[in-house]
């Protein structure tokens, strides 16, 4: 019985594949702001026989939100898949998406009452893609700021920095609103990302978010980079106290190699992933072996990420730590069982084929790669 809203639809195509192979789905959206979108999605949807549960309309997206907002009619799942950027369309996203969910709500300690009981069956997930992927990269941070409220920074951890973007972004809307999210799920593939991310309303959480974001000091010669968090939550009795945060986490040039740090973001700082949910994933990808024609690079793209360090935003490369320093490349094997002697840990990422992922701190990085 879910609400389904598209709100790019254009051809209506990704509307029709949620009603012939989505199960349980109540009633399905498809809006454009073009008449010829729309004339040419009420024509595929007849062609594919799915009029009952998808329903073509001719509208501003973000009217259309507001309106649902309005009418206290929110969409349990919303589909953001523009040609560029999103940012537009998160104002009306944030508001009309449903609640979380009660499981969820229990879960992340949000009380549930009687005067606001939260429904079970409603997932309130929000799906948004990025296709400006130049802008998120670091080719134009001020174009980045004004649209995501972050500067991006042109450095190798760009890919993910550019999903740790949207999700501020994201975050921070929803909090004008005492709402907050959760990602379950964050992929970099190809030339855009997409992100998966429940929404739940409760103001004592939105109070915790200036600690989940974190400014970004890249150093423009060897690319060392440290996090500096916005806020501080400690643990209060029962409760938690938020404090503002202290800094900086670096001097006025590099300890490493004397040059200056570029200061990025604020960007998402907690966890990508869900782990449990990425875990659910692929324990259904083994159950219906032979579905999707990309099951391989599904199993691939999700075993990666449930192996990636949740608590350790950014990355360094091969490439680039070897450039810096002006020697070949090691293996990534070697580098990783360096990094694992040491007492460290180490992963990959889905952002980079040759990223590192490390718990240990810049210097212990390059005296390893000193030694080398």
């Amino acid at each position: 019985g879910l609400r389904v809203l598209e709100a790019l639809a254009a051809s209506g195509l990704r509307s029709i594949r949620f009603a012939r192979e989505v199960p349980g789905l109540g009633a399905i959206v498809a809006s454009d702001c073009s008449p010829r979108a729309a004339a040419l999605m009420a024509r595929n949807v007849a062609r594919n026989g799915v009029g009952e549960l998808v329903t073509p309309r001719l509208a501003d997206a973000r009217m259309l939100m507001y309106q649902s907002k309005a009418e206290r009619a929110p969409f349990d799942v919303i589909d953001l898949d523009p040609y560029g950027s999103p940012a537009p369309f998160l104002d009306a996203a944030v508001q009309a998406v449903s609640e979380g969910g009660e499981f969820g709500g229990r879960l992340l300690g949000i009380p549930t009452t009687p005067r606001a009981p939260l429904n079970p069956a409603s997932p309130g997930l929000l799906c948004v893609t990025c296709t400006d992927m130049a802008v998120m990269a670091g080719n134009s941070s001020e174009t980045c700021y004004s649209k995501y409220g972050a500067v991006s920074l042109k450095g190798k951890f760009c890919h993910e920095m550019a999903l740790r973007i949207i999700l501020h972004s994201l975050d921070l809307r929803a909090n004008c609103y005492q709402r907050f999210v959760v990602p379950l799920l964050s992929v970099s593939a190809d030339f855009y990302v997409r992100v998966f991310v429940r929404v739940f309303t409760g103001q004592a959480k939105v109070k915790a978010s200036a600690s989940k974001q974190a400014l970004v000091f890249h150093c423009v010669g060897c690319g060392s980079h440290h996090l500096q968090r916005l806020g501080r939550a400690t643990s209060h009795g029962s409760g938690f106290k938020y404090s503002a945060a202290t800094g900086p986490p670096v001097g006025p040039t590099c300890e490493f190699c004397h040059q200056r740090h570029q200061v990025g973001g604020p960007v998402w700082a907690e966890p990508l992933h869900d782990p449990a949910f990425v875990e659910g994933l692929l324990a259904a990808l083994e159950r219906s072996p032979g579905r999707f024609a990309t099951e391989p690079r599904l199993q691939g793209m999700l075993s990666v990420i449930a192996e990636e360090l949740s608590d350790v935003p950014l990355y360094y490369t091969l490439d680039g730590l070897s450039s810096t320093i002006r020697s070949n490349t090691p293996s990534l094997l070697q580098l990783r069982s360096a990094l694992l002697h040491a007492g460290f840990r180490v992963s990959l990422s889905h952002a980079c084929r040759n990223a590192v992922k490390t718990d240990a701190p810049p210097a212990a990085l390059w005296d390893i790669m000193r030694c080398w």
